[in-house]
Formats: C-alpha cells, sequence, structure tokens
C-alpha cells in the first residue's frame, strides 16, 4: 500500500488485520491442494435471550472495528466509549448510539451499568487498566499482546487468575475460530503423520506509521515504533501466527533466535521493519517466522509440515498438500473431487456426497464465515453472561461467605472457547523474548 495513503488507509496494517484474508483456492489447487473446511454445524440448542453491558476502552482503529462488531451483535449493548483523544470519540460514536462519551477511563470503571470491559489501547497501558478494571469487578477482554514487559504480562496474569468471578480473556481471537478448532482436531489426529517444522509469514510493504497533522498526537499514536513501548513486528501483529502454532502443538518454545533490523524505513523508528525468527520447540520441531514491512509477496499464512502431508492456513480457510506415498484417510472417497488444470484437489465440506460435479468450471460456494473477531467477541458475551449468572445464583443460594466454595463452583461453568489468561500470558512471553532477539541479532 502506498505509505503516503490516508491514515485511514494506514490503519488497514492492523495489527490483527492478517486474518481477515481473501481466498486463493484457485492457485492452491493448481497446486494439489485438498481444501479443508469445517463440517456444518447442526444448529445449537436455542439459548435463554441475554445481554450484556460492554464498555470498549481505546478507539484506534482496532478499537473502532471491535465497537463495530459489538453493534451488530445483539447480545451486546454498548454503554460506554473511552479514549483519550476526543476526536477519536466523536468519530466513534456514531456506531453507539447513547452510549456515555469519556475521556478518563475511571469514569467508566466506575460506572455501575458496565457489566464488562474490552481494553485495545495501546500495548503498553494495558496493565494498569485491567488491574483497575477487575479490581471494580468488572469482566475483561484485553487485547494481545498482554503487555510489552514480561513483568507487566505476569501481574496481568496473576490478578485474572486471583479474580475468578470476573471472566478474563485474552485477545488471540483464533482460540475462538470454529475453523481453527476444526484444523486442530485435524492437526492432532495424525493426518499429516510425524510433525517436522512449521513456518509463518506476514508480509505488507507499507511504513506502518500513522499520521496526524498534530505532533504530539503523532507521537502517541505511533508508539508501536518505539522499542521501550512495543513489541515491534512478531509481538503487535506475530502474536496470532505464533500463538496459533503453539497451541497446534501443544509445546511452547524453550528458545528464539531472532534477526532482522530497519532496512527500509529509516525514519526515526527503533523496531525493525524486517524480521525473522526461529522458535525452537521442546518436542525438536522448529518454527520459522518472517515478518516484513519492506515486501509484500506472498502476504500471510501458516503451515505445518509433516512425512505425509503439509496444511496451510490462511485466514478463514486451509488446504491439505498430501505427499504421494500418505495412506488414505478415508475420507477423501466421499470428499468432492475438483479439476483444476489437470490436477485433482478433494474439499472436505458438509454433504459433500450430495454435490453434483461441477466440470471444468469450480465455483467457491463457501457460505459467508464469522470473523474470528465476531467469534471472540461472542465467545465472551457469552462466557460473561454464563458466570455471571452462576456468581449470582451461588450467592442467592448459599450467600457470599465460602469464596473456595464459590471458585470450585465457578470452575464447573461450561464456557466457550476463548483464551484465557494463561494463553495470553504464554504468547506474549514468546513474542516479546522474540523481539528482543531480533533487537540483538
Amino acid at each position: 500500500m502506498n505509505p503516503t495513503a490516508s491514515p485511514d488507509n494506514l490503519n488497514e496494517l492492523d495489527r490483527r488485520a492478517f486474518v481477515q484474508r481473501s481466498s486463493f483456492a484457485t492457485m492452491l489447487a493448481a497446486l494439489g491442494a485438498v481444501e479443508l473446511r469445517a463440517q456444518a454445524q447442526a444448529p445449537a440448542e436455542k439459548k435463554a435471550a441475554f445481554t450484556v453491558n460492554v464498555a470498549v476502552i481505546g478507539l484506534g482503529p482496532w478499537g473502532r472495528e471491535i465497537v463495530n462488531v459489538l453493534a451488530r451483535t445483539k447480545e451486546a449493548k454498548i454503554v460506554a466509549i473511552c479514549d483519550t483523544y476526543g476526536a477519536m470519540v466523536r468519530r466513534t460514536a456514531e456506531n453507539a448510539p447513547g452510549a456515555a462519551q469519556e475521556s478518563d477511563y475511571k469514569k467508566v470503571l466506575a460506572n455501575k451499568d458496565v457489566q464488562a470491559v474490552v481494553i485495545a489501547t495501546p500495548t503498553h497501558q494495558h496493565k494498569q487498566l485491567v488491574i483497575e478494571a477487575l479490581a471494580a469487578g468488572k469482566h475483561v477482554y484485553c487485547e494481545a499482546p498482554l503487555a510489552h514487559t514480561v513483568e507487566d504480562a505476569r501481574a496481568i496474569a496473576q490478578v485474572a487468575k486471583n479474580t475468578p468471578t470476573s471472566v478474563f480473556q485474552a485477545g488471540l481471537q483464533l482460540r475462538s475460530d470454529s475453523q481453527r478448532h476444526f484444523l486442530l482436531q485435524f492437526v492432532r489426529s495424525g493426518a499429516l503423520g510425524k510433525n517436522l517444522f512449521s513456518r509463518a509469514q506476514w508480509h505488507k510493504k507499507q511504513s506502518w506509521r500513522k499520521a496526524s497533522p498534530n505532533p504530539d498526537r503523532e507521537r502517541e499514536i505511533n508508539w508501536h515504533l518505539r522499542a521501550e513501548q512495543s513489541t515491534g513486528l512478531v509481538g503487535e501483529i506475530g502474536i496470532h501466527q505464533v500463538d496459533n502454532n503453539s497451541w497446534f502443538l501443544r509445546d511452547l518454545p524453550v528458545a528464539v533466535t531472532g534477526f532482522g533490523g530497519i532496512l527500509q524505513w529509516s525514519d526515526g523508528r527503533t523496531v525493525a521493519d524486517t524480521a525473522q525468527c526461529v522458535f525452537e520447540y521442546g518436542q525438536g520441531v522448529n518454527f520459522i517466522y518472517d515478518a516484513s514491512l519492506a515486501n509484500s509477496f506472498d502476504s500471510d499464512y501458516e503451515m505445518i509440515y509433516g512425512t505425509d502431508a503439509a496444511v496451510m492456513m490462511r485466514g478463514g480457510k486451509a488446504w491439505m498438500f498430501k505427499e504421494s506415498d500418505a495412506p488414505l484417510l478415508g475420507w477423501e472417497v466421499y470428499a468432492r473431487k475438483d479439476n483444476f488444470h489437470k490436477e485433482t484437489g478433494i474439499a472436505l465440506v458438509a454433504n459433500a456426497t450430495k454435490l453434483v460435479a461441477q466440470g471444468e468450471q469450480v465455483e467457491d460456494n463457501t457460505p459467508a464465515m464469522t470473523t474470528s473477531l465476531q467469534a471472540a467477541m461472542d465467545a465472551f458475551l457469552t462466557n460473561v453472561n454464563e458466570v455471571s449468572g452462576a456468581v449470582e445464583d451461588f450467592k442467592a443460594t448459599f450467600g457470599d461467605a465460602d469464596k473456595a466454595a464459590l471458585v470450585k463452583h465457578l470452575a464447573t461453568v461450561p464456557r466457550q472457547p476463548a483464551a484465557s489468561a494463561q494463553d495470553g500470558f504464554e504468547a506474549t512471553v514468546s513474542v516479546i523474548k522474540a523481539s528482543e532477539a531480533v533487537a540483538k541479532r
């Protein structure tokens, strides 16, 4: 994207934008790809209607996107929006009619109508906000990474752990994505054979610098370009891909080696615009990650390589590339066969045996999928409702004297899949160490 584009266009480079990419199924299928799609789910049991009163603190590009999603979610009522920059509050207000407009987060936390808060401020501001919000009895969704230092991330995770009556969810939205859960089961089933290595990338030629006519404001909104406040490309953008790999492998990195530097944008920033990392896992499976603001080729995706097949994940879709000597998995017999330039791709779709052959012209009939952000917000709201109800029912029946019994009871409450404080802490530490490795080469 043109680095001289408008601030709104520049903001499209949000650190989490990689999860909203378009498909390139035809090109992949030409390479013999097997497209993997989650089976259509049976309609979920209809739950009683509920509404959660939510406040959003931090109204930058991603905070405004969160407001937009919540505004379209019937279970959410946005009762307050907050940002220290008045223009952002005014700009967001049209999508949150009736919400209190605040510049001081303390007023939001003091608002008795607010049940839950979404924290979408710069990373280095998360710690104080999370601690005060949990102390005020609010449920908290905190964007990832949790913090810019290991110490702050640990403090957030510890407070969340010690506040069991409040839901705390880290902003690793892929953890709530039904397509990723489907792929998780597929990868862990052993369908790829023995895990060999994995890799991921995020490439986008753009400065990552946001423009403002006000020098003070420009410095404030470009905090992510300063090493003392930012976890850099690997942390602010790559954390989702790094976490996805650890989640799928059921393992954590034991070491990371980093390379990179300021190779394109010599504009005073102190974080690398191009970085490569090798994460070493205890089981001997290395994960190679690279991110660049200097070249856009091949955009972003994640790969896991096994002895029988490799899987590529990109946004809401995935494809499998089988080795010629790989055993038959079974489902290929019944799956739809599509011809792509004399290669055959096998699509894993619901009702595959009922599909009519499409001939040479392949159609993509994939239904519109819920975005990862929407899935994460849905999980957060549902879990807030379930936990809040469980707390109220317990106190109404047994009183609030026995805290241990209440905590034990809350542990039995069913919850939607979501990133926990532990998940957020582990992912945050991984990318902080990676960022340090890049800086130190």
